[in-house]
């Protein structure tokens, strides 16, 4: 029975939706073989882990010639969207202040990326 399309992303299913998101569509062997040029990993562990990801309804899977073919259900900004939505509510009790406040003290954060997100503010407050 297919769950709804909210259950949460391990890491390893990300890993393979960012792989199908990125192709748009893909069989197993596609996403299999994506994956082996950063590690090694199992066909039968990719292909195993398409499977959940089609019973949690992340994907959807149709039969083209003799072989499955995998879609996303939903498109990656809205699946990110919610997964930092729902990171935000569980470890800054829903308020993203201290998330920004942790990532402008982290030293991961580039000029560039000051940059960007000086603009996406500035283009917040124009639109409000």
């Amino acid at each position: 029975m297919k769950r709804p399309a909210g259950d949460p992303l391990t890491g390893q299913e990300l890993e393979i939706m960012k792989v199908v998101w990125r192709l748009g569509t893909a069989t197993v062997r596609d996403v299999y073989e994506d994956m082996l040029q950063h590690r090694r990993i199992a066909y039968t562990s990719v292909m195993t882990m398409m499977n959940v990801l089609e019973r949690k309804g992340h994907l959807s899977k149709k039969q083209q010639d003799r072989a499955f073919v995998y879609e996303p259900t939903a498109p990656q900004k809205r699946v990110l969207s919610s997964m930092a939505g729902e990171f935000i509510d569980r470890v800054f009790n829903g308020s993203a202040a201290p998330l920004m406040q942790h990532l402008i003290e982290d030293d991961r954060l580039t000029d560039d990326d000051v940059r960007t997100i000086q603009k996406l503010l500035r283009q917040r407050k124009a639109e409000s």
